[in-house]
């Protein structure tokens, strides 16, 4: 695995996947299965921008890392 993400990319999706997170278990309005979805986006996410690395950025051909 090579780390494909900034870091500011990083701070970001491990801030809004908090935030998803977060707002999965606490508000009561969303329906169960849609909260059990953004608890796990938000999940994912979390552990993308830990070790900055994304599948997705990989399959994409994408980074956001500087180049060394």
């Amino acid at each position: 695995m090579k780390i494909n993400q900034s870091g500011s990319e990083r701070v970001i999706r491990v801030v809004a996947g908090a935030a998803l997170v977060l707002a999965s278990l606490f508000v009561n309005k969303i329906p169960e299965a849609l909260s059990l979805i953004i608890g796990a986006s938000g999940a994912i996410l979390i552990v993308t921008g830990l070790v900055a690395y994304c599948p997705a950025w990989h399959l994409l051909g994408v980074s956001t890392a500087k180049k060394s």
